[in-house]
């Protein structure tokens, strides 16, 4: 099948590779920032200091020792536990740090936006962008394997605009205080074959930015085959319904892979009490099995994916800074489409209407639509969320 025409905001020269989240991931990062030559660009939601977090501080101070200009940035909100020793340790080593600050916050509650996006850009050359936090949940550990997830490597032109993506959110409260370097010669990293259209999409409602929300009801329209979609906290607003409906009426095929248990048990809950509206549409639905499910990557007709941090939900779309790399390349999609259906057919069980029915009682179904109008009462208070509770990662 022809692709069709290419959508605004690609470019072509680029090398896009799909990262599984665990030790290929975290190896990875590794090796990119000890390649480091002039500058690392590190923002993420999560980071803690145990054996992952550690090691990517030793290899971040290693690379300040080599003179490589630094800039980690972290959620005010989800790493706000990383021990003082720890950041001091980063200062002293010549690494700049700053949090991303919430609007208000306390000992026992937040209220502003929530950085969510991962994303390590070394160089202005080297990019991965996904759902992988910095933590040993988010690793291979002996004897405890990493949660599912997935990330996408990028060499070439889509780098260095999420290396100037990078810069524009730590330069909102310090512009010109640090320099940058500018000026990357893509060239020089890519192969004639590196030839991948790909695009960054943000979403962050505050500053009128929804791509990645475009992005998935673009999928929805122009699909004319199948959708694969694995999203972990999966509550598709009204919008994302209406076109996800459309498109199973034109006889799209459709499925979603989602966790069958979830680290914040109310988000299960709530997405259980959307499996008969999915099943009315013919829908299909896939449980992972062997860990949490925390991956966020959609692929239609073998042509075009998505791989980042959104979550297939109106917090992602309205409450935090999120995100990802739309790809449109055949290569790329059959292989995230191959690696999602290896998954699907080893890994996962198949929720069927029948199987839902028998597992189902009216307390069940109560408990599911509670848990559904709590979670939609929470978006509407947008980004407060009292610190004792989960962090919806």
């Amino acid at each position: 099948m022809a692709l069709k025409p290419v959508s605004a905001g690609y470019t072509s020269h680029n090398k896009v590779t799909l990262i599984r989240g665990g030790r290929d991931y975290f190896t990875l990062a590794e090796r990119l920032i000890d390649g480091a030559q002039h500058s690392i660009h590190f923002q993420t939601y999560i980071f803690e200091a145990d054996e992952t977090g550690t090691r990517l501080i030793d290899a971040l101070i290693h690379a300040a020792f080599r003179k490589v200009k630094i800039y980690l940035m972290l959620d005010g909100y989800a790493s706000f536990d990383l021990d003082e020793a720890v950041i001091q340790r980063l200062k002293e080593a010549g690494i700049h740090f700053r949090w991303f600050r919430p609007i208000i916050k306390g000992k026992n509650y937040y209220v502003g936006r929530r950085m969510h996006h991962k994303i390590l850009v070394v160089d202005g050359l080297d990019s991965l962008v996904g759902g992988v936090n910095v933590s040993n949940r988010y690793n291979d550990m002996p004897g405890e394997p990493a949660w599912m997830d997935f990330a996408v490597h990028t060499v070439g032109e889509v780098s260095i605009e999420l290396f100037n993506r990078c810069v524009e959110m730590w330069s909102r409260t310090i512009w010109n205080k640090i320099g940058f370097r500018t000026g990357f010669d893509w060239r020089s990293a890519l192969s004639p074959g590196d030839e991948a259209n790909a695009r960054i999409r943000i979403n962050d409602w505050v500053r009128n930015k929804n791509q990645i929300s475009r992005s998935y009801m673009e999928m929805f329209h122009r699909a004319t085959e199948e959708i694969t979609i694995m999203s972990s906290y999966f509550m598709p607003g009204r919008v994302l319904r209406k076109n996800m409906s459309q498109a199973a009426r034109r006889g799209i095929k459709i499925r979603v892979i989602l966790t069958a248990a979830s680290d914040v048990g109310l988000s299960k809950a709530a997405e259980r009490y959307l499996y008969p509206w999915l099943f009315e549409r013919n829908i299909e639905v896939y449980e992972y099995q062997k860990t949490v499910l925390h991956g966020k990557v959609a692929v239609y007709d073998k042509q075009w994916a998505t791989v980042g941090s959104y979550n297939v939900n109106n917090i992602s779309a309205y409450a935090s800074i999120e995100l990802n790399v739309d790809v449109h390349n055949p290569v790329f999609a059959a292989s995230v489409d191959e690696a999602l259906g290896k998954i699907m057919s080893n890994r996962c069980n198949r929720v069927t209407p029948k199987k839902f029915d028998k597992t189902s009682s009216f307390f069940s179904r109560l408990s599911n639509r509670l848990a559904y109008e709590t979670i939609r009462l929470l978006v509407y208070l947008f980004t407060f969320y009292f610190r004792q509770e989960a962090k919806g990662r």
